[in-house]
């Protein structure tokens, strides 16, 4: 499985993981981009086998040719190995890829999608080269994943039929909790991008009666930067202490423009939180009636949602209920063994076909 550092593939992969290792099944996860903290490698050791190459991901590069070794990379790194399987996490690794492996290609999120969510336009053309090898690698992958329908529909708006595309929504090991709260609103995401819509977020917060805590990095890879100054900013933060955060905050808001899934806001409903989401498709799609929903491009509207039920007690226990509840869909048993049997599948249709050559 390949995954990266510096986004919520991580989290993903290492959930996934765990909740497949009563199965059977073992993983080698194969990074690329940023290399990990020591914190991840010891958590990825606990789960199975990690290597790092050196190697892109494809939102970090200016144009296709900088990719031109992943596939081969991953290829010959899964022959090393004898791996019966590849569960790629950006489709733009399939596209070149030469094994007779099945290859899924899993969409959590991709330059395409996101410009046209986020900016409400095709990606630049200095950008396009995305859909081209995204496309390709939707073509070359005996099955494709999406986290939601919603995100499934919008690959499909961008990108046209995808055969085989299925979806399997997202899941977490954290634990249902109820504990002590305190009057604090919280805030997880990668706030350079702009996807997460931080901006609105933090002008929100010079509203608020309670005060809002972003967690996560504000300053990206290749430079990108978001001035906090109403907010309380604590910077990027271990997961551990993300969900301690959660645990005792009141509120949990995601201003988000662009999520295909949402795995923090899955993550702070268990910790029994009252949900203020963005009015988008996906949150629309998993947490209507469980959570509060506000229109992210409006920061005064965000703030007064926020507001409501920083001043309504019975309200904010009320929809925090709703919201526990509701995660308890989003399960790892359930996630499991969807993707236990599409493993199951391709495999014993990648032996039927070895079989009839």
């Amino acid at each position: 499985m390949t995954i990266d550092a510096v986004g919520g593939v991580w989290r993903y992969a290492m959930d996934l993981a765990a909740s497949l290792q009563p199965r059977g099944v073992e993983f080698l996860f194969v990074g690329l981009g940023p290399r990990p903290s020591g914190r991840q490698q010891r958590e990825a050791a606990q789960l199975g086998h990690l290597r790092w190459l050196d190697a892109p991901l494809d939102w970090m590069v200016e144009n296709e040719d900088e990719l031109s070794r992943v596939g081969p990379q991953i290829a010959d790194l899964a022959r090393a190995e004898a791996v019966d399987l590849l569960h790629l996490n950006l489709p733009s690794q399939a596209a070149a890829i030469d094994t007779d492996l099945p290859v899924i290609a899993m969409s959590h999120s991709c330059v395409v999608t996101w410009f046209a969510a986020v900016r409400g336009e095709a990606a630049p053309v200095e950008w396009q080269w995305h859909q081209a090898i995204n496309r390709r690698g939707f073509n070359r992958a005996d099955l494709a994943l999406a986290p939601s329908r919603s995100h499934a529909r919008t690959l499909e708006e961008t990108y046209g039929a995808i055969e085989e595309l299925h979806v399997v929504y997202n899941a977490s090991r954290s634990e249902e909790t109820a504990e002590q709260k305190d009057a604090i609103v919280c805030a997880a995401a990668r706030w350079w991008d702009d996807g997460k819509n931080g901006r609105v977020l933090d002008e929100a917060a010079a509203f608020t009666a309670w005060p809002i805590m972003m967690a996560g990095p504000n300053t990206g890879p290749d430079g990108q930067t978001l001035p906090i100054r109403h907010a309380e900013r604590l910077g990027e933060l271990p997961h551990a202490d993300v969900m301690a955060l959660m645990r005792r905050s009141s509120v949990f808001v995601s201003p988000s423009v662009y999520e295909p899934f949402g795995l923090a806001a899955l993550e702070a409903a268990r910790a029994h939180n009252a949900l203020v989401l963005a009015d988008i498709p996906t949150y629309r799609e998993l947490w209507d009636g469980a959570a509060l929903f506000a229109n992210p491009r409006d920061a005064k509207a965000l703030a007064a949602a926020i507001d409501r039920l920083c001043r309504d007690d019975d309200q904010r226990t009320q929809l925090a209920d709703k919201a526990a509840e509701r995660s308890r869909r989003y399960n790892l048993p359930s996630q499991a063994e969807a993707m236990a049997g599409l493993y199951a599948g391709l495999l014993q249709r990648n032996l039927t076909n070895s079989a009839a050559e």
